[in-house]
């Protein structure tokens, strides 16, 4: 059985699980073509040029993509045989891309490309002892707070063990004042509680990723820790749209943390006023016991399968992730390297800002690896907002996601039992 592109077309939301057989039927044409989006495609014309390229490589072409219409571009190309040589694709949609066949893995040529990562980014593009994308830059997401608010509170920076971070919340609030709060935990973005999730341990799926594991011990324990931060008032019941402008937010102290990841160290210095430039810092995120986990993020490079010239590919892949061309790559973008030898050699592994960074995403954890991902994750955040409204109690909400991941997850539980390897 496989995965028809007329299927594909007509299912974006609802991709079935089924491996193609044959190949992509991408086009190179005279050249290699790459998609890539946002600053990075913007920047890759520059970084082309610094590749020197032996005489008789073939022409590269760039073509951006808007990050709002990549995903949908990427399943519409496979569907209509369309998609490059070589592209960018974001770390979390690598089990789906290679579900559906649209990459090839990484042959034993390129392996070398990642000994010197991140292990937790290099275990996302793994699956089922296969890799299928390259990191090309990192991130993941940590704490950005207001060191003054702390110092003042009697702290250096942020605990790094729940209790003691609570403790820390609860002196901040109160210096910050009726109407203000301690941190800025969005009730419409999954990412603060699947951060808290990861720092408690939780597996999230179960039985080869086929049913949620949302009831067990360690996930409610999240989000236990998670509702207390708002029957606390350390927390406002807030969406994302509700906040006008974060930056002031942050500068007023209306909260003193948020989540985030590198791109908003960019925005920091640009946006807050000089004034504030001194009192903001970033701080790995707190677990139960210690230092907590995180998704680990970022964007991979990926051959397609069924590209007409795949060495050539390869090869270039190659260049573009060779020590140098990272090196010229971060300069550009400010992407985090995905090589840590760059780190070093950009010397950004020993800035106060970003060595917080380094640390996460060496306590980072993989997340699930099925296509559906997406969409369970969504689902979690709709029933986790409706608990911290009132609507659901810790054990019901649990139940609750477990309920509707297993809806999900229903035809990834049909493949298996069809014996169907996933």
């Amino acid at each position: 059985m496989q995965v028809t592109r007329r299927q594909v077309t007509g299912a974006l939301a609802a991709l079935p699980l089924l491996p193609m057989l044959g190949g992509c039927g991408t086009h190179s044409g005279d050249g290699l073509t790459i998609w890539a989006m946002g600053n990075e495609a913007a920047s890759l014309p520059e970084l082309l040029k610094s590749l020197a390229l032996p005489a008789g490589a073939p022409k590269v072409t760039v073509q951006p993509l808007p990050w709002t219409a990549a995903h949908e571009k990427l399943l519409t190309g496979f569907a209509g045989g369309s998609l490059p040589a070589i592209g960018q694709v974001g770390n979390s949609w690598i089990a789906e891309m290679a579900a559906i066949g649209a990459i090839a893995p990484v042959p034993a040529s390129a392996q070398g490309l990642l000994d010197d990562q991140f292990a937790a980014v290099v275990d996302t593009n793994r699956i089922a002892g296969q890799t299928w994308a390259i990191p090309w830059y990192v991130d993941t997401r940590l704490q950005y707070y207001r060191k003054d608010m702390f110092a003042r509170a009697g702290y250096a920076a942020p605990p790094l063990d729940w209790a003691g971070w609570k403790a820390a919340l609860h002196k901040v609030k109160a210096l910050a004042g009726d109407g203000n709060y301690a941190v800025l935990l969005p009730v419409n973005e999954f990412e603060q509680l699947l951060t808290i999730a990861l720092s408690a341990g939780a597996r999230l799926l179960r039985d080869n990723g086929s049913r949620g594991a949302f009831s067990d011990p360690e996930f409610k324990a999240a989000l236990a820790f998670y509702k207390s931060l708002f029957d606390e008032k350390l927390a406002p019941v807030t969406s994302a749209t509700q906040i006008s402008n974060i930056w002031n937010e942050f500068a007023r102290g209306f909260f003193s943390i948020f989540l985030s990841g590198p791109w908003t160290i960019g925005d920091m210095k640009e946006r807050l006023p000089a004034g504030m430039q001194a009192k903001w810092g970033t701080a790995p995120n707190p677990g139960p016991g210690g230092i907590g986990s995180a998704a680990p993020g970022g964007s991979s490079l990926v051959v397609f399968a069924g590209t007409e010239n795949p060495d050539a590919a390869w090869d270039l892949l190659t260049r573009l992730l060779a020590p140098a061309a990272q090196l010229k790559f971060h300069q550009l973008t400010g992407d985090l390297p995905a090589r840590r030898s760059v780190w070093r050699d950009a010397g950004i592994a020993s800035d106060p800002v970003v060595a917080p960074f380094a640390t996460q995403l060496d306590r980072a954890t993989a997340l699930p690896k099925v296509p559906e991902w997406e969409r369970i994750v969504t689902e979690m955040q709709v029933v986790a907002e409706r608990m911290v409204r009132g609507q659901y109690g810790v054990d019901a909400a649990a139940k609750e996601i477990d309920r509707r991941a297993d809806r999900l997850l229903e035809k990834r539980r049909w493949m298996l039992d069809k014996g169907f390897a996933l």
